[in-house]
């Protein structure tokens, strides 16, 4: 009888533990799936962050205090009068940051014209932080805060080596895309009648050709069977390829677009204007990377 009971106990024991360990089933609330994720849309034109340093004692006081240096009896040297350059990223006296591409961004855009006083001398001023943050919006530039990083130097870059007569335009409208620099702009019996503006075409594997073709079809809100996405002010010229607004941000050049001429807003409502079936289309060169 004492077995019996002996064996029983050791059988409720093994349940006791059996069901103790079915209940410790994973938490979600302890979160299994990871961190991280995509970056912000218009991310470049963030600070670099080389402005600031690092150290020992930024990350963590030392365990053992150093011992207190008594002060000495020499004078503190004055400082010099040569002005530093405010670092990447920190505010200034205009009440903008300065990015690290001042100086360039500045000469781009006296070049460009258009925008507002600049001085090129590679400090922000209020003068030049009102022009910069009017091209930044121009061109849809984000954030729109006047500092000169690394996407506003790069649209200004572009913008300002588009040489227009390099296309071989007609006596009527003529769509040009210089596929190199990534501009289009409009002309109307040799005259530019819009200016260079920005542009994302065909991403590696997807290449926008480059030649000369015509528009032969309109459709001002056209819909993609094999993307399905809308295609604003859709001017097709061939192949399946066209012009049209985007529906992503347009300096992000990591995703392309698969043949088509991406445009802003405002420059496919105006090449929609401008354009009709029959419209010539000339591009030239070739998209780096494709």
């Amino acid at each position: 009888m004492r077995r019996v009971r002996h064996t029983s106990r050791l059988f409720a024991l093994v349940v006791v533990v059996l069901v103790g360990t079915g209940a410790c089933t994973f938490d979600p609330r302890s979160g299994g799936s990871g961190g991280g994720g995509a970056a912000p849309v218009g991310a470049a034109e963030q600070a670099s962050g080389a402005s600031g340093t690092s150290g020992p004692a930024q990350h963590g006081r030392p365990t053992t205090p150093s011992p207190v240096p008594k002060p000495s009896r020499k004078p503190t040297p004055k400082p010099t009068r040569a002005a530093s350059t405010p670092s990447t990223g920190a505010p200034t006296a205009a009440g903008c940051p300065q990015g690290q591409h001042q100086r360039a961004v500045e000469t781009y855009l006296a070049r460009l014209g258009g925008f507002g006083a600049v001085t090129v001398d590679g400090r922000q001023s209020a003068a030049d932080c009102a022009a910069i943050k009017k091209f930044q919006q121009r061109y849809g530039i984000r954030p729109v805060e006047g500092r000169a990083g690394p996407t506003t130097l790069d649209v200004a870059q572009r913008l300002a080596t588009t040489y227009t007569s390099r296309c071989q335009a007609g006596a009527g409208t003529t769509f040009c895309v210089d596929l190199t620099r990534q501009t289009v702009w409009a002309m109307r019996g040799g005259k530019v009648v819009m200016a260079p503006t920005v542009t994302r075409t065909g991403m590696s594997g997807y290449r926008t050709p480059s030649g000369t073709y015509t528009v032969n079809f309109r459709n001002p809100k056209e819909w993609s069977d094999p993307y399905e996405v809308w295609l604003p002010y859709w001017q097709h010229f061939t192949e399946g390829m066209g012009f049209h607004e985007t529906t992503t941000y347009l300096h992000d050049k990591s995703i392309g677009s698969h043949g088509c001429v991406n445009l802003l807003h405002a420059d496919a409502v105006r090449m929609w204007e401008l354009g009709k079936v029959g419209t010539r289309v000339v591009l030239i060169g070739r998209r780096p990377g494709t």
